[in-house]
């Protein structure tokens, strides 16, 4: 590269580095690096959930600018790709206002803010996704509560009609016998205090044997949500073996979803050696999607490793054997990651494993992978993940790929994975060696966006030339 060519690449990266592009692409990579960080302090919480939402944050926050800045021509196959992932990124979304609509209903109805509860569940339906049936239910039994008895009776006719398979049936046909004996009388003063006597007789009933039948009528009657969620708690609180059994029932299907899965997730805190097969049954039986992915997060905070490598190693749903390979990333499952890895053929299922040694904080093997998996995409992947942990031993590991791999795509993603962990001064040394103009120009490009004092004493240089 000749010196007016990088005087004028530099100039341009300077002024580039001043707008607000420049400074999305800095703020992209602080964010990457803050998530990741986050990632790796909460991967052995209880908090599961969070943990993989924040490593994939990472992940998506640095893909979104800085990956893929400047790297040439995309192949037919690479942008059918992407359309492929927009799609189910789109799809995604919509799974997600549907979800955090339901939640602003469920919390409205638990403030006792019936308006606001019929509006949220409203959105809910409108989307016609796989929650419409509950939102239905709900949204009747806030207008019962309001008092508007004829439009619950309408919504309750909807639910049946639209949704005669629905599991939300019988709650229904309970709530439409109360609403049809409440019809002429207006809205009883006295039922949120009703309501509140019983939360505080509900937790006076842990590990009493007698109450399990009075716990039982609750969850199979027309009480609020916060009266079945209470109920359904305490006898997973309960020793009882009754208790136990109603419990497991109910993780089978004896009841809505809502109540399902709660009960699920109660199956995998209290996760005995009963309560996990009973999960492993209802996950056999079972071909809800959602029900499945909260099992093997049960299954992972049960500590149950064995079951999560099964169904990673046999499910035939990819989506949920990408997402048994998270659970084990979560629990830090190293070997298991590992044997699977090795003995997996498909390219989509070694991603989610390189994802998941990611969350569980897995360098080493992420380094074996970079440095001698013979697929050029599984490499880039891994470079790209040891880029985003941003410790010192990884940015070491980078330089050393980038001295000794001779496939241009690797030496790029490893000049990114440099850029977003932060490491001008390895960037640095690379440049002043690094022969060939064209990657000389990646790598000074990148340094322009660093606020590093090694990155701007390195491009004041060039200038000074």
């Amino acid at each position: 590269m000749t010196h007016n060519t990088l005087t004028f690449t530099l100039a341009a990266a300077l002024l580039a580095a001043g707008s607000a592009s420049a400074q999305s692409v800095d703020r992209a990579v602080q964010i990457a690096q803050e998530r990741a960080a986050a990632a790796a302090g909460i991967g052995a919480s209880p908090q599961p959930a969070e943990a993989l939402a924040a490593a994939q944050a990472a992940l998506d926050a640095m893909g979104a600018t800085a990956w893929n800045q400047g790297f040439g021509e995309r192949t037919s196959a690479q942008r059918a790709a992407e359309d492929a992932a927009r799609e189910k990124e789109r799809a995604q979304r919509d799974r997600d206002r549907e979800g955090s609509y339901y939640e602003q209903g469920q919390s409205a109805l638990d403030a006792a803010r019936w308006d606001r509860a019929v509006s949220a569940f409203d959105r809910v339906v409108e989307l016609k996704g796989t929650k419409a049936d509950a939102a239905l239910y709900w949204k009747a039994y806030a207008q019962n509560k309001q008092g508007q008895r004829a439009e619950a009776l309408t919504t309750i006719t909807a639910l049946t009609r639209d949704y005669a398979k629905s599991r939300y049936l019988a709650d229904a046909r309970a709530l439409e016998v109360e609403v049809k004996a409440n019809s002429g009388q207006g809205v009883d003063p006295k039922a949120e205090s009703d309501e509140e006597l019983k939360l505080y007789a509900i937790n006076s009933l842990q590990n009493s044997d007698e109450a399990i039948p009075v716990l039982q009528k609750l969850l199979q009657g027309t009480s609020s949500p916060r009266v079945k969620a209470r109920a359904l708690f305490v006898l997973a609180q309960s020793n009882s073996a009754a208790a136990r059994e109603v419990l497991i029932g109910i993780a089978k299907g004896g009841a809505n979803p809502d109540l399902q899965l709660r009960a699920v997730q109660y199956l995998g805190v209290h996760g005995g050696k009963e309560n996990r097969a009973a999960l492993a049954d209802v996950y056999a039986a079972s071909s809800d999607v959602d029900l499945k992915k909260r099992i093997l997060n049960a299954f992972m905070v049960a500590g149950d490793k064995e079951r999560l490598l099964q169904a990673a190693q046999s499910e035939q749903n990819g989506e949920l054997r990408a997402a048994a390979v998270q659970q084990l990333g979560t629990m830090g499952a190293s070997d298991e990651l590992w044997s699977l890895y090795q003995k997996e053929s498909t390219v989509e299922v070694k991603k989610s494993v390189i994802r998941a040694m990611f969350v569980g904080g897995n360098a080493t093997r992420l380094t074996d992978i970079a440095k001698s998996d013979t697929n050029p995409e599984l490499r880039l992947l891994a470079v790209r993940n040891l880029g985003v942990m941003g410790s010192k031993r990884s940015a070491d590991t980078l330089v050393e790929i980038y001295g000794s791999d001779k496939d241009p795509e690797v030496k790029k993603a490893v000049v990114n994975g440099l850029f977003v962990g932060g490491n001008a001064d390895q960037l640095v040394a690379l440049a002043r060696k690094e022969p060939d103009p064209a990657m000389k120009k990646e790598i000074v490009a990148r340094l322009s966006n660093m606020r590093s004092k090694a990155a701007t004493d390195y491009l004041l240089e060039i200038l000074n030339k």
